[in-house]
């Protein structure tokens, strides 16, 4: 084997190494797993996923690039907390891209994600009436990301995808039980109903007051975690 294809292989393991650790980090980090504020340890993340310092540094990197860490002077690296600011942000460019995506689909939509969409909306239902926050939030996102799927518009997705876990760590704040769950349910259903209805002005109608669900449990969430904000 040829020492260009040993530092080929090489380089390909690092890097899936470093991805491998940012999605993990990344995920623990918007569940609040780890919560705001924690400061992170490159020698006990690389321990934790058993690779060298280096991929660790560059899962950092990344995450500081979606803003969901910092460093801080005396502190190292830390994560982010959570900002209102950078929230509001998110939700108004993730609505405008959104509102797009559901009208696109009032034009033609795939009948495979459509069908797909039934399926994760019968499991979000579930999640929610056994109070299973992790896996609602889960087909939450599948729910959204089947849309854009179903438009082929999934560059859309990308544009927002970072934008987005802004706006999910708040979210995993607002859903404490099943009556905190079901009305998201009513409003994907509704979405769905507007889009095989192919009216572009209720379906954009109906995202929009669904994306700015989080902003009717902002207040409360707040004053109950006020050392999570900025």
């Amino acid at each position: 084997m040829g020492s260009k294809t040993v530092r080929a292989e090489s380089q390909t393991t690092f890097e899936s190494a470093a991805r491998r650790v940012e999605r993990e980090l990344r995920r623990a980090i918007i569940t609040l797993a780890i919560a705001p504020g924690t400061r992170l340890s490159e020698v006990e993340i690389a321990q934790r996923w058993g690779v060298s310092r280096q991929p660790v540094r560059e899962a950092l990197i990344a995450l500081a690039r979606s803003r969901l860490v910092e460093t801080l002077p005396q502190r190292g690296t830390v994560v982010a907390l959570l900002s209102v600011r950078q929230m509001m942000e998110a939700r108004f460019v993730r609505e405008a891209v959104e509102a797009a995506v559901v009208r696109r689909a009032c034009e033609g939509f795939s009948s495979q994600s459509r069908q797909r969409i039934d399926d994760l909306l019968d499991l979000q239902e579930k999640a929610a009436e056994r109070g299973d926050h992790t896996a609602f939030q889960r087909t939450d996102e599948l729910f959204h990301l089947a849309l854009v799927e179903g438009t082929g518009s999934i560059l859309a997705w990308q544009a927002i995808e970072d934008l987005k876990a802004h706006m999910d760590r708040v979210c995993y704040l607002t859903l404490p039980g099943t009556e905190a769950m079901r009305p998201l349910v009513t409003q994907h259903r509704a979405i769905m109903t507007a889009i095989d209805a192919r009216d572009a002005d209720a379906a954009e109608k109906a995202m929009r007051y669904h994306l700015n669900e989080i902003l009717r449990a902002l207040p409360r969430v707040e004053a109950d975690h006020p050392h999570l904000f900025e």
